[in-house]
């Protein structure tokens, strides 16, 4: 049985960090399949449908046919985007991605038990958000296989890439395939004068 990564992200806005790990992802399965989440703990973030479109755009620019951007899945609830996924792909493995600043709460996420239970949990490490052995095993309690990717992201943040507290955003987070779009619609305060050179 063949394996699929299923990795949502708020992409508010997607950052060289995301582009780095879908490019890892692709190295390491078959079919990566990604979508914007609704994180009902993210209560003030931009718009769905404008993180929609950056997210778009960037897995148009990184143009392989076995990565897929899959809406549908995205729920506030990890649980129903699982089960989204194994109506989806019935003959395939879903691998649940998630980044390594998540793992001490997910114990915590709805329906935990039955959404950990045989769930084939796959974890990209964060730069400052180190893997602790004692969140691993919490999710391996609850009956995660949990596995950790052999992958480097670069130090990015979405955080760090808008405009917070009054702070100029840094756009040396953002990949320069999202520009044109940031640009033309004025998002996260960024404007063609602040473009990097």
């Amino acid at each position: 049985m063949s394996a699929v990564a299923l990795f949502g992200t708020s992409a508010d806005p997607p950052t060289l960090g995301h582009k780095a790990l879908l490019q890892g992802l692709l190295a390491l399965f078959p079919r990566v399949v990604t979508w914007a989440s609704d994180n009902p703990m993210k209560p003030r973030q931009t718009p769905l449908p404008v993180r929609l479109a950056l997210l778009a755009a960037l897995v148009d620019a990184i143009g392989d046919p076995r990565l897929t951007l899959a809406q549908d899945l995205s729920s506030p609830w990890a649980i129903e985007t699982l089960e989204r996924a194994r109506s989806r792909w019935p003959g395939e493995t879903p691998v649940f991605v998630v980044g390594s600043d998540l793992l001490a709460q997910m114990p915590r996420w709805r329906e935990a038990c039955r959404l950990l239970d045989n769930l084939e949990l796959a974890v990209a490490p964060r730069q400052g958000c180190p893997v602790e052995e004692r969140d691993l095993e919490a999710l391996r309690r609850l009956g995660a296989r949990v596995r950790l990717l052999p992958l480097v992201p670069p130090a990015t943040a979405s955080s760090r890439a808008r405009e917070l507290a009054g702070l100029s955003p840094d756009p040396a987070q953002v990949p320069e395939e999202l520009w044109p779009l940031l640009q033309r619609h004025g998002l996260y305060g960024l404007s063609s004068s602040s473009a990097p050179s």
